[in-house]
């Protein structure tokens, strides 16, 4: 009832698997698709993370060109901050989603008409 009510509130969520794939479904309201939700599992101090995007692989929608890759490129962000020690690089990739976002880009899931491969090679070209 909190994620939905003030979700402003909340920086981080640490829950098991289950209820987190409860609450992942309904924090991809509140972003308008489930493509801009990154995540991690993260461990014991100097052991590997996982990192993914909340949707996983998609296999419904592989190959078609109209996944949004923003929340794979989120989660290599929080990989690069937590596992690999590059606070400044998962920054700047983060802006670079940001501004592409704030310039208009879009693909399918968000109303736009950019395919996988575009989203992508805006978020690069802001970086």
């Amino acid at each position: 009832m909190q994620l939905v009510k003030n979700p402003r509130q909340f920086d981080v969520i640490l829950t098991d698997n289950l209820f987190g794939d409860l609450l992942s479904d309904e924090a991809a309201q509140l972003t308008g698709s489930l493509g801009m939700l990154p995540s991690a599992a993260i461990g014991a101090p100097g052991r590997p993370g996982l990192y993914e995007p909340i949707h996983g692989s998609a296999p419904d929608i592989a190959g078609r060109g109209v996944a949004n890759p923003l929340a794979a490129i989120l989660s290599f962000a929080m990989a690069l901050r937590w596992s690999l020690g590059l606070p400044d690089l998962a920054a700047r990739l983060t802006e670079a989603v940001e501004a592409a976002l704030n310039k208009g880009a879009r693909t399918r899931d968000l109303g736009g008409g950019l395919t996988t491969g575009e989203m992508g090679d805006t978020v690069l070209v802001e970086l």
